[in-house]
């Protein structure tokens, strides 16, 4: 099977797409609020461009930021399991929601917020492949405010898709999709907006503009990738010359710091 070149777990991907094509986006963030996209009246991408440091930084974010008749939605594509995206999405949502009360409002008008993550590995530990955290009470599961939301979908769980009218599984089915056959397979079952999208993936992803910069942004992750490895080889020679100083058997050494037994005399031989 022909893996997919660009998958739209890519940030740069998933952010440039649903940028630029604003009635996917519309038609997916209805999805994912359950309301009929009909009934959205106000509709607004408050940060469509990619800013320069999205591109020479790996750790920049590449959410989507939308108002949604009054409500804040921060849209997330997380592709890296770093064990605490929870507490990320929380920050997220804090900054997201602090950040709608201007200056001599009241707290009253700060916006209904909600953070939706879309996850590329498993956060919870439950089958669900849908979870959503509000703010309750913890005996009566009262609410204590509808200001407060998080959505998590972890693509990972999520069934193969066989209902076509089943439109929000057809949407994460498409982002969980790896090979030409998965897209294939989907467009394969006639619904109409999901021909649309893989179609205006295929014009994106021919674009040299969009080749460029995601070219770049490979770059960063690479260059970020080697300047840690180098930062924790150094470190574990580091802790290798100590052990060394204190007569450590090499065996030990070995055990302590992962390196091999070559690199160990190598760093015993330097320093001598």
């Amino acid at each position: 099977m022909a893996e997919l070149k660009y998958k739209f777990t890519n940030d740069v991907l998933f952010k440039w797409l649903f940028t630029r094509h604003q009635h996917l986006l519309k038609r997916l963030v209805a999805g994912m609020l359950g309301v009929p996209q009909s009934s959205i009246t106000e509709f607004l991408v408050t940060n469509p461009e990619i800013p320069p440091e999205a591109v020479g930084e790996k750790f920049c974010r590449l959410d989507i930021s939308i108002t949604v008749d009054r409500q804040r939605i921060d849209l997330e594509m997380q592709v890296a399991d770093e064990g605490n995206y929870p507490i990320r999405s929380l920050y997220y949502w804090a900054r997201e929601f602090s950040s709608s009360l201007k200056e001599g409002g009241e707290y009253i008008d700060l916006s209904r917020t909600i953070v939706i993550s879309i996850l590329a590995f498993m956060a919870f530990k439950c089958e669900e492949f849908y979870s959503e955290y509000q703010a309750l009470e913890v005996k009566r599961h009262t609410l204590l405010t509808d200001r407060f939301c998080l959505k998590y979908y972890e693509l990972p769980k999520l069934p193969e898709v066989t209902d076509a009218t089943d439109e929000l599984k057809l949407w994460l089915n498409l982002f969980n999709a790896k090979t030409e056959e998965d897209l294939k397979r989907i467009e394969a079952m006639g619904v109409s907006i999901m021909k649309q999208a893989i179609g205006a993936y295929r014009t994106v992803t021919a674009t040299a503009e969009f080749r460029e910069i995601e070219r770049l942004r490979s770059l960063a992750r690479n260059n970020e990738a080697s300047a840690l490895g180098n930062a924790r080889r150094k470190e574990k020679a580091e802790i290798a010359q100590k052990l060394l100083n204190r007569n450590r058997p090499i065996e030990e050494i070995v055990e302590d710091t992962g390196l091999t037994r070559e690199e160990i005399e190598t760093i015993r031989d330097a320093g001598k």
